[in-house]
């Protein structure tokens, strides 16, 4: 059998790299780039088109766009991280309970699943968050459990593949327990391809973290972030462009950035990754 080997990064992966650098400096080190404070109010400023002392311009109360564009790099990162993290920790734990506990007990969690992936991961975001509260962390933790479903299916399907090899199959012949063989040697050897896989999720996790601060669901309205940027931009389209149009640009190359790596990515490890997620 001849071993499927790894390509090799493509030009369109690389062209995106140090975008990505940018918005990841962006988000530890936001001082480095901000030339003025985000929070910084100053009416008399306010609705000033881009120039020299705000290259961005500002928006209605004054506060300069670009240091605030700056400074929602790290809301916007920290939930696309926060939700895969989660959905990956959520989705092996079930898939992981399912396995161990018997053809019924994985009927039961797949069925279950299963209903809850008819669901749009919007949808149960909004359901989530509205019975704990705004804010970014409640937020974080509403697209992460709309994204739990698809990671189960995930992590159950490659797991099915890895417990079918012979070094799984020696363990079981030597006589080690099935809740100790799923954790020692299915779920190590299931989860390294599916990080791959779940890069191509942070680009929407942002997206969705992003609705969700527009529709009021996230950070407060005063704090710098990308989507309730664009939420207090819709009152001034039509004399201020900036307002909607950088945070919108922002937010859309980091999205397009996160995709083409992770698309990238899984194409370099194809045939070693189960089907995509939601």
């Amino acid at each position: 059998m001849t071993r499927r080997t790894a390509r090799p990064l493509g030009p369109a992966a690389w062209a995106v790299l140090p975008l990505l650098a940018l918005i990841a400096l962006a988000a530890l080190w936001p001082g480095l780039l901000e030339h003025q404070a985000p929070d910084a109010v100053n009416p008399v400023d306010a609705l000033q088109g881009p120039g020299g002392a705000h290259w961005f311009g500002t928006d209605q109360l004054g506060r300069d766009i670009y240091s605030r564009v700056v400074a929602g790099a790290r809301p916007s990162l920290l939930t696309g991280l926060g939700v895969t993290a989660l959905a990956l920790a959520g989705g092996s734990a079930l898939a992981l309970l399912g396995l161990v506990g018997g053809r019924v007990v994985d009927g039961i969690v797949m069925r279950i699943t299963d209903v809850l992936f008819a669901f749009p991961g919007i949808l149960l975001a909004l359901l989530v968050v509205t019975v704990l509260g705004r804010g970014t962390a409640h937020a974080t933790l509403a697209i992460g459990c709309a994204f739990v479903p698809g990671f189960t299916r995930l992590v159950r399907s490659q797991a099915l593949v890895v417990r079918e090899a012979d070094y799984v199959r020696a363990a079981v012949v030597c006589g080690q327990r099935h809740l100790a063989v799923h954790l020692r040697h299915v779920l190590p050897n299931a989860l390294p391809p599916l990080l791959v896989l779940a890069t191509v999720n942070i680009g929407t996790a942002i997206l969705s973290g992003a609705s969700l601060s527009f529709l009021g669901l996230g950070p407060q309205p005063s704090d710098p972030e990308w989507g309730a940027m664009l939420a207090q931009s819709k009152d001034f389209l039509g004399t201020t462009w900036p307002l909607a149009v950088f945070p919108g640009a922002a937010l859309t190359l980091t999205v397009l950035a996160v995709n083409v790596v992770g698309r990238d990515l899984q194409r370099r490890f194809e045939g070693r990754l189960p089907g995509g997620s939601r």
